[in-house]
């Protein structure tokens, strides 16, 4: 394939290597080279949240970062939240509390909470709102999102 350049990066715990075009964004090759379609598509231009992974433990939209700036990164997406011993407490929470419905923000609303709990385990509920607000959630209205992460915060 002309134009295609080899990364390595570690994917949810996993050294992996994969081909790619320079032009290709990280949320193309998740979901198109990779499979990792659990990262959503919503705007493609930064503003929604969908595509958010964390990426050496920051959360980035995937749609804003090219697939060759992966090399030698460390990127977690949904399907390395959970264990084999089960749902990752934020995500027993959102089912809990109802914090979803059609799912296309699901995704990127777990993991900033994760990072975000990662680094501050205690948030209280105003710090959680000001970190989700690059976020956005069309069905559920944020209450629910927010009680489900405090829920989780509180249980720390």
């Amino acid at each position: 394939m002309p134009g295609v350049t080899q990364v390595q990066t570690t994917l949810n715990g996993e050294v992996i290597n994969f081909l790619c075009e320079p032009r290709q964004s990280l949320l193309e090759v998740l979901r198109d080279v990779l499979g990792m379609t659990g990262t959503k598509e919503g705007c493609n231009d930064g503003n929604c949240g969908a595509c958010t992974i964390i990426l050496d433990g920051r959360i980035v939209d995937s749609c804003l970062v090219l697939g060759v700036e992966a090399e030698g990164r460390d990127i977690t997406t949904i399907e390395g939240m959970a264990s084999p011993e089960g749902l990752h407490p934020l995500q027993q929470s959102f089912l809990e509390n109802a914090a979803l419905q059609c799912g296309i923000c699901t995704p990127g609303f777990l993991l900033a909470s994760k990072s975000l709990l990662d680094q501050e385990p205690e948030a209280d509920e105003g710090r959680i709102r000001h970190w989700l607000a690059g976020n956005l959630c069309r069905c559920t209205g944020y209450d629910k999102i927010v009680r489900a992460v405090l829920q989780v915060s509180k249980a720390k």
